[in-house]
């Protein structure tokens, strides 16, 4: 068996490189910038008002001054005149400012007549100003990689870049094995249960940025394996679930291997996990996940988010925080245990069930507690290096 380090690693060295496509701005969300974008422009491209007031110039303002209004300008439109000596004029937020006048002050501050305005004591000294290029200038870098947010999609907007260089969304081919599962909604057998690996981890790899394709489940027989395992073709990713252990019935490795998968390595120090594979099936990585419903899920989290992460061009996410225990923990095997917790007010809350095909469990749990192979016993407020189950991609 090998480390989870080293297993992580050998997967991320089975990753394509990013295959880059361009789509519009107004689809970008959530997908991955591969290439940084310079801004064209300032933005703002002129100095502008900040309030709704009146520009005027520093020089003229006093407690009870007179200023006569020559103008108006509003958002969208300039005016073309000089601003002088006793003058000011009206203007709205985000107009630009005309020349000659060097603030603007805000209309709660005077009293208009007419076309003169008088300036009352007390008045707000700032000079409600956004100068030219406050929020970017031109050349400005956008960096990248990176999944865009919302907010970046605005500034994108700002900067006017209408289409942009992003990560296709890899596929990925999910295909579950075992005569014992079958398909959501249908009725199972007494002895037979329903399929819940794939969809989980349908809805981890969409969330991630990649696009699942559902196969449909492999029987147990060399045959029936193999006509499903072509049916990956044209997919980034294969994973498989279930069929990679040690049992009669477990087939993935063998029939895998006739049908073209180079194998990588098989067994990893984890639990729970310990029956991983990974490798390239005809040229396309290869996923082989555990077939326990948990096991499957906690694999997805520490192995194939991060495959998916080097698919898209993304860097990779450091180790997580470390919190300290609730409770006492005995001492550690072999096999670095992902055990499921809750994070509660800081501290990390061990569920005491870790059976490997508890999902409910999982499903009560935030957080991935890491208790490292071999592991000495832990007293309470010692710390163990976490994986947040909430942060997907």
């Amino acid at each position: 068996m090998i480390s989870v380090d080293e297993a992580r690693a050998r997967i991320l060295n089975l990753a394509p490189k990013p295959v880059v496509e361009t789509i519009p701005l107004a689809e970008a969300a959530g997908r991955v910038l591969l290439q940084p974008l310079t801004a064209s422009r300032n933005q703002p491209p002129f100095a502008a008002s900040a309030m709704d007031g009146y520009a005027a110039r520093k020089a003229d303002l006093a407690d009870g001054a007179t200023l006569t209004v020559v103008g108006e300008a509003a958002a969208g439109s300039a005016w073309q005149g000089q601003i002088g000596a006793g003058e000011a004029l009206r203007i709205f937020t985000g107009a630009p400012l005309p020349g000659g006048a060097d603030c603007v002050i805000i209309q709660e501050d005077v009293q208009r007549s007419g076309n003169t305005i008088t300036l009352g004591p007390g008045r707000d000294s700032a000079d409600h100003i956004r100068p030219a290029g406050a929020d970017f200038a031109k050349g400005w870098e956008f960096a990248a990689p990176r999944r865009l947010n919302p907010q970046d999609i605005a500034l994108l907007a700002a900067m006017n870049h209408a289409r942009l260089p992003v990560a296709r969304k890899p596929v990925v081919a999910l295909l579950p094995t075992g005569r014992e599962l079958v398909n959501v909604g249908d009725e199972p057998s007494d002895a037979q249960i329903i399929s819940s690996n794939n969809l989980g981890l349908k809805a981890l790899i969409e969330g991630a940025g990649g696009r699942a394709r559902l196969l449909p489940i492999a029987p147990d027989t060399p045959e029936g394996l193999r006509a499903c395992l072509a049916l990956c073709a044209g997919a980034d990713l294969v994973v498989t679930l279930g069929g990679a252990s040690v049992g009669d019935h477990d087939l993935v490795a063998s029939v895998g291997q006739e049908a073209g998968l180079a194998l990588d390595f098989y067994k990893i120090a984890m639990r729970p996990g310990k029956p991983l594979m990974a490798g390239r099936l005809n040229g396309i990585p290869m996923l082989g996940l555990p077939g326990n419903p948990v096991s499957s899920m906690v694999c997805g989290y520490v192995f194939l988010l991060p495959l998916l992460r080097a698919m898209l061009g993304l860097p990779q996410a450091g180790p997580g925080p470390r919190y300290p225990l609730a409770a006492p923990l005995p001492a550690n095997g072999p096999r670095s245990h992902f055990m499921r917790a809750r994070l509660v007010d800081g501290t990390l809350h061990i569920q005491k069930r870790q059976d490997s095909a508890l999902l409910s469990v999982l499903a009560e749990s935030d957080i991935l507690a890491i208790q490292p192979a071999n592991g000495p016993a832990l007293a309470v407020g010692d710390r163990l290096e976490t994986l947040n189950l909430a942060a997907n991609g």
